[in-house]
């Protein structure tokens, strides 16, 4: 395991970020658990502190997140199981859960507070 530190600058986010992306999956007990939960704490630290987060509702900021991170509606289902709720939420059909609000927060690098803000849903 590669010894992490503060990540300062653009460079090091990228070699946080792939490094993370290879081992998201690993569950608690798992060599590379803690690794995970530490890039984690560091690359949402060095966000927090480089990016102005933008005035969008929730939905938008889940939209900009998965361009970010290459993803798709499906890796949304993937990671909340339930791929016709997630489009309902992605076409503003029906609000986030706090459950999604909890799993996307954590896959997509949003702080929580982000994605309860109050949106409006189109009946």
């Amino acid at each position: 395991m590669k010894t992490w530190g503060i990540i300062e600058n653009d460079k090091e986010l990228k070699a946080a970020s792939e490094r993370f992306e290879k081992i998201r999956t690993a569950k608690k007990g798992e060599p590379d658990y803690k690794e995970k939960m530490l890039l984690l704490l560091l690359i949402t630290k060095y966000e927090e502190q480089k990016s102005i987060l933008p005035d969008v509702d929730p939905i938008e900021f889940i939209k900009i997140r998965m361009e970010d991170f290459g993803y798709k509606q499906s890796t949304l289902a993937q990671e909340y199981g339930d791929k016709g709720t997630i489009s309902k939420v992605m076409n503003y059909k029906q609000p986030l859960t706090l459950t999604m609000i909890r799993k996307f927060s954590k896959l997509l690098r949003i702080p929580a507070d982000v994605l309860i803000k109050e949106y409006n849903i189109q009946q």
